[in-house]
């Protein structure tokens, strides 16, 4: 008879606790506020950040957690820019989300960042510098001044985009970001 209902009481708990538990399905949108701002520059693959639900998280109608609740994420990708091409590169995906007081890993598709273009910034320094040269070894110079001027006026401007010429990918502190789920998470 103790067995019997041993097992009862057994059944009816694990039917409680699965009742209790609920699933964050894939595909469930997190719109997150940044902790600290994170730079192409800076960040290394596997570099954890903090951030908060911008958003409550909401499944099927009830509130999972609410907005401010903590997220944590990591850096999944890093590539500083170089001086006169390829602008630095980013990618972070979140990797838990606090529901009910608990810590749930949670799986997400990447946020992706990537730094402004440097073409344009680097064709005015370069063409800029090329253009005061030969301004300045023309009226120097005359016309052979003015080749010379050209010339070393590229030369400078060239320098100059390579000096000043890294756009690091950056999001900054407070930037809100939106992640996917990429599998569900069961909440329990």
């Amino acid at each position: 008879m103790f067995g019997k209902m041993l097992k009862i009481i057994s059944v009816a708990m694990l039917l409680t606790l699965a009742g209790a538990a609920q699933t964050i399905p894939a595909g469930t949108s997190l719109t997150v506020r940044m902790g600290s701002e994170i730079s192409s520059g800076t960040a290394n693959v596997g570099d954890k950040f903090d951030a908060t639900l911008a958003r409550s998280l909401v499944v099927n109608g009830k509130t999972l957690a609410r907005a401010g609740a903590p997220v944590r994420g990591r850096v999944t990708a890093a590539k500083s820019s170089g001086r006169l091409h390829a602008p630095g590169e980013l990618a972070l995906r979140l990797t838990s989300v606090q529901v009910n007081g608990r810590m749930v890993p949670i799986s997400t598709h990447s946020h992706f960042a990537k730094g402004k273009g440097h073409t344009k910034s680097n064709a005015t320094k370069i063409g800029g510098g090329a253009a005061a040269g030969a301004l300045i070894g023309g009226l120097v110079g005359g016309g052979k001044g003015a080749g010379i001027g050209a010339l070393a006026g590229g030369g400078a401007g060239t320098g100059v985009a390579a000096a000043t010429g890294k756009e690091e990918a950056v999001v900054p502190a407070e930037a809100a970001l939106t992640f996917t789920t990429t599998a569900d998470a069961t909440v329990k």
